[in-house]
């Protein structure tokens, strides 16, 4: 019993990782989310390492700060995968995603891309770095 309240629990570790993942999206710190939760900073630290759980209260008030379903705290989440839900490629791509979420140019890019708002720049946009990238892989 001693062992594992050393080590987290992967689907702690795995909701910690979502709400800091969503969190740095928004570009909210620490201090300003546990602020609107009426939390130190450090607690949330401790929620986004596995550390703590998160509560199924606070984590319905993390979504609705955070203004993203609670399912999105579980996706692409560990163990319990039946595989039934989604298939091989939507999870895949989901990784992808998220790995290019938490990288500071993927993060970068996005929060640019979502402050544009013409549909009709965003495409081309779009366009543009899909010809740089076929462009790339013919070098």
């Amino acid at each position: 019993m001693v062992e594992n309240k050393k080590k987290p629990n992967p689907i702690d570790i795995h909701v910690g990782s979502r709400i800091r993942l969503r969190r740095t999206m928004l570009g909210m710190s620490q201090e300003k989310l546990g602020e609107s939760l009426g939390i130190t900073f450090q607690q949330i630290q401790k929620y986004e390492k596995g550390t703590n759980r998160v509560g199924a209260s606070r984590l319905q008030n993390i979504a609705t700060i955070l203004n993203v379903p609670v399912s999105f705290f579980f996706e692409d989440a560990p163990g319990e995968g039946t595989g039934v839900q989604s298939g091989m490629s939507e999870s895949s791509s989901s990784n992808y995603v998220v790995d290019f979420l938490s990288s500071s140019e993927g993060l970068q890019l996005n929060r640019a891309f979502v402050r544009i708002s013409d549909p009709k720049v965003r495409r081309k946009l779009v366009d543009l770095v899909k010809a740089l990238a076929a462009e790339a892989e013919s070098d």
